[in-house]
């Protein structure tokens, strides 16, 4: 059963409160990452559906994630937790994940420290594939979510 920590820092030329409108933008933030589509809101920085759709290794990955805001700090802090299923190939996957928000000082050249830490976990058929195959997956959509997180609030 792959789980996993993980932890993102990145320092960005926007304020903190244009931070907070673009990394709450779901719709936009789906664009960000390619596994993930067909968004929806249900209730504004509640509730929200997707599906995440990818291939490790011989499976096909489908699952209806539903998605829950579980703390709101506006323009400061956010914690989400997702969970799904892809009854297909027998496997859920869980995550959770906080995002962070830290003005950081003028003296220092202003803009924003952006923090994502969070946990994931993989059970089912997927997670026979080994961690290290699913570490690195998690690392691509990671790595793709702070590159454009990055473009799109300007780099420090």
């Amino acid at each position: 059963m792959p789980s996993m920590n993980f932890s993102r820092e990145l320092t960005v030329s926007a304020d903190p409160a244009t931070c907070w409108t673009v990394l709450t933008d779901v719709p936009q933030l789906v664009e960000w990452v390619s596994i993930v589509d067909e968004a929806k809101e249900i209730a504004l920085l509640e509730k929200y559906t997707a599906v995440l759709m990818d291939r490790l290794g011989p499976f096909k990955l489908r699952a209806d994630l539903d998605i829950a805001v579980s703390e709101v700090d506006p323009g400061r802090r956010i914690r989400v937790r997702a969970a799904g299923e892809d009854r297909q190939v027998s496997s859920r996957i869980g995550i959770d994940a906080t995002l962070t928000l830290e003005a950081r000082a003028e003296s220092s050249g202003g803009g924003t420290d952006v923090r994502i830490d969070g946990s994931y976990e993989v059970v089912g058929k997927v997670a026979t594939l080994g961690s290290g195959m699913i570490k690195q997956k998690a690392a691509k959509i990671l790595d793709e979510f702070t590159i454009h997180a990055a473009a799109a609030l300007g780099p420090a």
